[in-house]
């Protein structure tokens, strides 16, 4: 339980450097210049204004100088950093394997939260994916028990970013090109069955979504609804648990 204490506390603190990622980098803005400070007032944010969660507790949402309030997510990011990386915690032993899956997942945030906002995917982070996936498949892939890791791999690569290749070309800019890419990247990540897992589970929920959107009035049909989001969720699901899915799937609805 110590071990999981300090990942999530340690996903806290790498969660409020992304939000710095997910507010700026789509403006073309520096993450190091100007340091942190309150958009409202300008103030320069000190320590105690910055501790992750606690700080957003303790001073109630607020700017400890001109008490206006702060937007909840910036505490959603680092609430579900520390969570997300307790829970790959549970799945693997510390080392490099589980550094790299670190290093996914925060990537995975950062382009969930972008693409609500911008609708769109940066390059950067995919290609910080591509050479963390590397890192990971050399250290922890080479284990695995299939037979052909590295083909699975390729099968991976094809039938995920195909797929998604192919409906773009279909609906002729209904789905974003950087969704295309984010496909081929997470089936390299995720192997052919993870990939699948992944693709199945991001169709449901942004089905589900959408529908709830446009049935509620907060979108409307010509109303962009960013995918990415939804190809991230599946993305996480699939790496730690596509296993128990699939055979939970198989087990209850295909009756094997």
């Amino acid at each position: 339980m110590f071990l999981l204490a300090t990942y999530f506390v340690l996903g806290a603190i790498i969660g409020s450097f992304l939000n710095v990622c997910i507010y700026r980098l789509p403006l073309e803005m520096s993450i190091v210049s100007p340091p942190s400070h309150c958009d409202s007032c300008g103030h320069r944010l000190g320590i105690l204004d910055m501790v992750p969660i606690l700080s957003y507790i303790f001073l109630g949402g607020k700017c400890r100088y001109c008490h206006t309030h702060y937007s909840a997510r910036s505490l959603l990011v680092e609430v579900l950093t520390g969570l997300l990386f307790a829970t790959a915690g549970i799945f693997y032993l510390p080392g490099l394997p589980l550094l790299t899956v670190f290093v996914f997942f925060s990537c995975l945030i950062i382009i969930t939260f972008i693409d609500f906002d911008h609708q769109i995917i940066l390059d950067k982070f995919l290609l910080i994916m591509l050479v963390d996936g590397i890192l990971f498949h050399f250290t922890y892939t080479k284990h695995s028990a299939l037979a052909n890791p590295y083909w699975d791999i390729l099968w991976g690569i094809g039938v995920g970013g195909g797929l998604m290749l192919l409906i773009y070309l279909l609906s002729r800019g209904g789905m974003g090109e950087g969704d295309v890419k984010l496909s081929f990247v997470l089936g390299f990540w995720l192997g052919l069955k993870g990939v699948i897992v992944c693709l199945f589970l991001a169709f449901v929920l942004g089905g589900v979504v959408g529908v709830l959107l446009l049935a509620s009035g907060i979108k409307k049909r010509k109303d962009p609804i960013p995918f990415g989001p939804y190809l991230c969720i599946g993305a996480y699901l699939s790496l730690l648990f596509g296993p128990y899915l699939i055979y939970y799937y198989w087990h209850f609805f295909a009756g094997v």
